[in-house]
């Protein structure tokens, strides 16, 4: 069981809850526990899990501040000022690629009177100015300029830096990590490599990319990416024929942080410029990591998601379609991959977990029981989801 008390005071985070505030936090923490039982319920997580502000801040705290977060492909990010900025938790990040070539993590927010460096989105720039009052910042973070400054004796420009975070690349994913100290990715991905490796991820170039808002809590996000069931009614006309809600799913467990998800083909798929084993010709292979980032490798294409939480009802699903360079120059082969990109990534899904939001508030909610069709997935997610917050996860990965 997750223990309110004793997360608090580890975490030496005081919050201002009523009586029965952390009475009801209390109630979600203790449902979250039991996934860490040898025999978890087959049941979803309680209704307020998807609305409680109180676990919103836990969870802000306990996984988003220390947690690795997708969120582009080197191709975003190839020229010198190429950069992608997103808002984790409400916690504004910058991925930039400097003169030197190398990738940086930095927050944009001004040291002098805290406005954003750039919006969230992507672009490319020379340098970082503040348009508040005009400070200058280096692609590195350093400062380069402060108008009338030198009169402040107490100010010194050389000690003057934008906050570094963890940054890393694996297989032409980038990824952030709020925390700078922050336990390699690549050492629980490198995990799936026997199983990975024939995709060639590293040699892929990205042929479609996206950003879009949903309005529903992150942790829905997740559970739709690790089950497969809900095709029958999300996707009947664009998933199903492919990917059958109604097959089982193979679930691998390589660490805390990261699982593998084989989902079966309604037929093996036609595969040329891979050399793939009849098994990944068969089966649509994800691979998650904890918390809210996937890749979906299906053939010759791979999709790969990231799930940034903005608020407490609010997530930003960033992605892009992969492919070998053969594909990515054949015309026909890219417009197939159009179609690809429709199927996988369009409003169903949005639109179905908008709704489930919605229900979530309702006062006549509760939880439901899982299929055996979804349990596996969700299960193991469930299972990560409360060792983060009871703290048995360091560090991140």
């Amino acid at each position: 069981m997750l223990a309110l008390d004793r997360w608090l005071s580890a975490d030496n985070i005081s919050l201002m809850l009523s009586t029965d505030n952390r009475a009801e936090l209390g109630r979600i923490l203790t449902d979250i526990g039991c996934y860490l039982d040898d025999n978890p319920p087959a049941l979803s997580l309680p209704p307020s899990a998807y609305t409680s502000p109180e676990l919103w801040q836990l969870e802000r705290e306990r996984i988003f501040n220390r947690s690795w977060m997708l969120v582009a492909h080197v191709d975003q990010l190839a020229e010198t000022g190429d950069y992608v900025a997103v808002s984790i938790a409400g916690e504004r990040v910058m991925v930039v690629r400097g003169g030197d070539g190398e990738l940086r993590a930095i927050s944009p927010i001004c040291r002098h009177r805290m406005m954003p460096l750039v919006e969230t989105g992507a672009g490319r720039t020379d340098t970082l100015t503040c348009q508040y009052h005009m400070w200058r910042y280096g692609l590195d973070g350093r400062l380069r300029g402060a108008p009338h400054m030198a009169a402040n004796k107490d100010f010194n420009p050389r000690d003057c830096r934008l906050p570094q975070f963890a940054v890393a690349t694996w297989n032409g994913l980038v990824w952030v990590n709020l925390d700078a100290d922050a336990e390699a990715i690549g050492a629980h991905l490198d995990l799936a490599n026997d199983e990975f490796a024939s995709y060639r991820l590293a040699e892929m170039v990205q042929v479609e990319s996206w950003s879009h808002e949903w309005r529903a809590n992150w942790k829905l996000a997740s559970e739709n990416g690790h089950e497969n069931y809900h095709v029958l009614g999300l996707h009947r006309q664009t998933l199903e024929p492919l990917v059958p809600g109604g097959g089982d799913l193979d679930v691998r467990q390589y660490s805390p942080w990261a699982l593998r998800i084989r989902v079966p083909f309604t037929f093996p798929l036609d595969v040329k410029s891979l050399q793939l084993n009849e098994v990944q010709k068969s089966n649509l292979s994800v691979l998650w990591t904890f918390p809210n980032s996937a890749l979906a490798a299906a053939g010759e294409r791979v999709v790969w998601f990231g799930f940034i939480p903005l608020s407490i009802d609010r997530v930003q699903v960033l992605g892009g379609v992969l492919t070998t360079p053969e594909l990515a120059a054949d015309s026909a082969a890219t417009a197939q991959t159009a179609q690809f990109v429709t199927a996988m990534i369009n409003d169903e899904d949005r639109l179905g977990l908008e709704g489930v939001q919605v229900g979530a508030g309702s006062r006549f909610a509760e939880r439901g029981h899982l299929s055996p069709k979804e349990q596996p997935g969700m299960l193991a997610f469930y299972r990560n989801l409360a060792e983060a917050l009871g703290g048995d996860q360091t560090g991140s990965g």
